[in-house]
């Protein structure tokens, strides 16, 4: 049986060279650097730029990071789209190479959907996958979806497929919705995992199982350190540390942020490049985010090649 992901995990940062192509050496060489510093992989996820990539570019991009010998266990990619054949591609091939789950949009392009239409999604998924290890984690985004996954939903797809439905990241970024989903399904083996770290502490306090959270890609070692030891007395301290850097990054465009800091403590200048539609920092505000987080004390320590 696949074993349940805990912790913290990083929708991981994907560098492109100056073609725009993915660089898979460089994506291999930053997840290794995540798991150096006890962060998973949720590879694919929002700030991977994941719906601008094509599937044979994700599933080259997996492929090359259990070629290079990292930790299935500890991957849990984004294999969520808006065609259900593209999504089964990329959850059969996650679930072949033993990763611990996957992360699954709904389909998100046609907005006002029921829950019976999502039902038939994610039940079509689950039943053309057909594997006993498959491990859905619901990928809850209102803000950017636009297609909510309600609790009604979560609670009629658990039913009907206890062992496939996992767990949830809430990136609803309301902490009510959380509670909810932690009162009602963690009690039932449903993981809940946050959306954000600013809301790590509180969520393992009532039962959670981490966060998954786009800073763990700059920030990792202190995320982990806070899910570590969120039982210890600076726990509230660490968080509030947490929530400083995150409001650092949070002044800009989080993904072009993140891939800027990543590019001055790599020294790699094309970490800072990004897909259109996406755009990068420009001059002043990078230098501003570096001043900022270096007012923090913030490092990257082993980032630099």
């Amino acid at each position: 049986m696949t074993t349940r992901i805990k912790g913290v995990l990083s929708p991981v940062v994907t560098p492109f060279d100056s073609n725009l192509k993915p660089d898979a050496p460089r994506f291999v060489r930053h997840c290794q650097w995540l798991l150096d510093n006890q962060v998973g992989l949720a590879v694919f996820g929002t700030n991977s730029e994941a719906n601008s990539l094509t599937l044979a570019e994700r599933m080259h991009l997996l492929d090359a990071l259990v070629e290079q010998g990292l930790d299935a266990s500890r991957m849990m990619p984004g294999t969520g789209s808006c065609t259900i054949e593209d999504t089964v591609q990329l959850t059969a091939q996650a679930v072949k190479h033993g990763c611990a789950g996957v992360l699954m949009l709904p389909p998100f392009y046609y907005k006002g959907v029921t829950d019976e239409g999502l039902y038939r999604y994610f039940s079509e998924v689950i039943q053309r996958v057909g594997d006993a290890r498959l491990r859905i984690y619901l990928y809850h985004i209102p803000p950017v979806s636009q297609v909510p996954i309600s609790l009604a939903l979560i609670e009629r797809l658990l039913k009907d497929y206890p062992q496939a439905i996992a767990g949830v990241k809430d990136s609803s970024g309301d902490w009510n919705n959380t509670l909810a989903m932690l009162e009602q399904f963690q009690p039932h083996g449903f993981d809940v995992f946050a959306g954000s770290e600013t809301f790590l502490l509180e969520t393992l306090r009532h039962g959670g199982a981490g966060c998954i959270s786009a800073t763990a890609n700059v920030n990792p070692a202190a995320i982990h350190a806070l899910y570590a030891h969120w039982q210890d007395a600076d726990a509230d301290e660490r968080q509030q540390a947490l929530n400083a850097v995150r409001s650092a990054f949070q002044k800009h465009v989080m993904i072009p942020a993140m891939k800027r800091a990543v590019a001055h403590w790599s020294g790699i200048d094309t970490w800072a490049g990004v897909r259109p539609p996406l755009v990068e920092l420009d001059d002043a505000a990078g230098r501003q985010l570096i001043d900022d987080l270096q007012a923090l004390k913030f490092e990257m320590p082993g980032m630099r090649a």
